[in-house]
């Protein structure tokens, strides 16, 4: 049997410098990357329609819609994480950067030295913010599918002395190890609650007497 393939990380560059494009992505691909380049962000929408990269490196000062006003996009309509690309010293695009949620910031000009530890960095905060926005829709939709696995969440949560993601996690992969539906679990745990409490309550009747 042949190896599945390795899907690679695909990685958009929004400059609308041609050179600085075409160095930055034999980098990127030198590196295991996939790229795909866009000279303005009006294209780079387009190519995201098409396909949503991993991450994508906006450069701030571009004709037409700039970097900033790119980046407001993709957060409020897409999921797409974003780095952005500017001079050096441009201290005030930095804190915008930072405002509008960037996950990194590359500042020109560019080096392969520097380069990959930021876009690596940037990946890996990328991939955190996916997982928290994951584990916030799953337990959000698992919240509202019924009161059963609200109600587990919070005696987990109290049992354990733990956050509500980390409760909801648990309950989720006991269910999947045990090929069973969240809610099913979560009422298993509540009946299981009831019994040992009206068990401790005949229990503290009878040393009463």
């Amino acid at each position: 049997m042949s190896a599945t393939p390795v899907t690679k990380r695909l990685i958009m560059i929004v400059d609308d410098d041609q050179i600085l494009l075409d160095y930055i992505g034999e980098v990127l691909r030198h590196n295991g990357y996939d790229t795909v380049q866009a000279q303005s962000a009006e294209k780079a929408l387009e190519l995201i329609g098409q396909r949503e990269p991993d991450l994508a490196l906006l450069d701030i000062h571009m004709p037409g819609m700039n970097g900033l006003e790119l980046a407001k996009h993709l957060h409020a309509n897409t999921s797409v994480p974003f780095m952005f690309l500017s001079g050096r010293g441009d201290a005030d695009a930095g804190k915008q950067a930072a405002s509008y949620g960037a996950v990194g910031f590359v500042v020109k000009p560019v080096d392969d030295k520097h380069l990959m530890p930021a876009f690596t960095a940037g990946l890996a905060r990328a991939d955190e913010i996916r997982q928290l926005r994951r584990t916030e829709l799953n337990l959000n939709a698992a919240l509202a599918a019924g009161r059963e696995t609200s109600l587990a969440v919070g005696l987990l949560m109290c049992k354990f002395q733990t956050d509500r993601n980390t409760a909801f996690e648990v309950l989720r992969d006991h269910a999947r190890s045990s090929r069973r539906k969240v809610n099913e679990v979560a009422d298993q745990l509540l009946t299981a609650e009831e019994t040992l409490n009206s068990l401790h309550a005949a229990f503290s009747s009878r040393l009463k007497k």
